[in-house]
């Protein structure tokens, strides 16, 4: 059987036991870690039980990376502003649909990624959190990035999660790699010369 071959099955594999509501993921084969990757974009979020790495790039957006450290499951979600007061029927940006519409809001994102990972055997006392973005990436922007950290921790207070980890601010982006099993994530600074892509 050829590499390739080989790793279309691990990938196909991973897709059998994901949840029906994150199918529409970006699944891949990491050659380098050895794993299935799960790469979300904003506006998204992933939550699995299994060996599945999940990866997002940053700029003012955050993620929050939340699991479970007794059961190794959990999630990272991708959110773009920080609330909104509206209903999440109530929101549409007009591209796929109200679901993924809504998590683009820090308030809705955290709470379904949450929900998600207690729905799935988590239990709150146990949920860990870690915290990446929110850079500057680009000087003529407004500091949404800080508005969304702001939010972010005191979500987390608000929730009694324990952050136990985070890199925020600063003015570059950011790659982050997340292992729900272990609560690992790994944070590569990427070089500034490229943020209209990341905007």
């Amino acid at each position: 059987m050829s590499f390739r071959r080989q790793n279309n099955i691990y990938v196909e594999q991973c897709l059998r036991g994901c949840l029906p509501e994150l199918l529409h993921v970006n699944h891949f084969w990491d050659k380098h870690r050895g794993c299935v990757v799960a790469k979300i974009l904003p506006g998204e979020f992933y939550m699995t039980k299994d060996n599945v790495m999940i990866a997002t790039t940053l700029g003012s957006c955050i993620s929050a990376c939340i699991w479970d450290s007794r059961l190794g499951i959990g999630g990272m979600n991708h959110f773009m502003l920080p609330l909104t007061e509206k209903e999440a029927h109530e929101v549409d940006w007009g591209r796929r649909g109200l679901a993924s519409d809504a998590t683009r809001y820090g308030n809705f994102a955290m709470e379904h990624l949450i929900n998600l990972i207690l729905k799935n055997g988590g239990r709150r006392i146990n949920l860990r959190a870690k915290l990446f973005g929110g850079g500057k990436v680009l000087k003529q922007m407004s500091d949404v990035g800080q508005k969304n950290i702001d939010f972010a921790i005191h979500y987390l207070n608000e929730e009694n999660i324990i952050l136990e980890s985070s890199d925020l601010g600063e003015y570059y982006p950011r790659k982050v790699l997340f292992e729900p099993t272990t609560g690992r994530a790994f944070v590569k600074k990427l070089d500034n010369l490229h943020n209209d892509t990341i905007v």
